[in-house]
């Protein structure tokens, strides 16, 4: 399942990140752009927290 998350999370980064290059060498108008960059920001904040820093929590709970 973790593995799963972090595929779908880094997707969603690649999808905030990628539809700017697009726009500027334009593949695609900044409105689309925009929509695109808030669905991954949307979907990278849902799963990202479901694995980030995990271990770190594990960690605490032995000492």
């Amino acid at each position: 399942m973790k593995t799963i998350l972090k595929i779908i999370s880094f997707a969603a980064l690649a999808l905030t990140l990628v539809p700017s290059f697009l726009v500027f060498k334009g593949v695609i108008t900044p409105e689309l752009s925009k929509t695109l960059m808030l669905i991954g920001t949307i979907i990278w904040f849902g799963t990202a927290s479901f694995w980030m820093n995990k271990s770190e929590e594990k960690e605490e709970e032995v000492i």
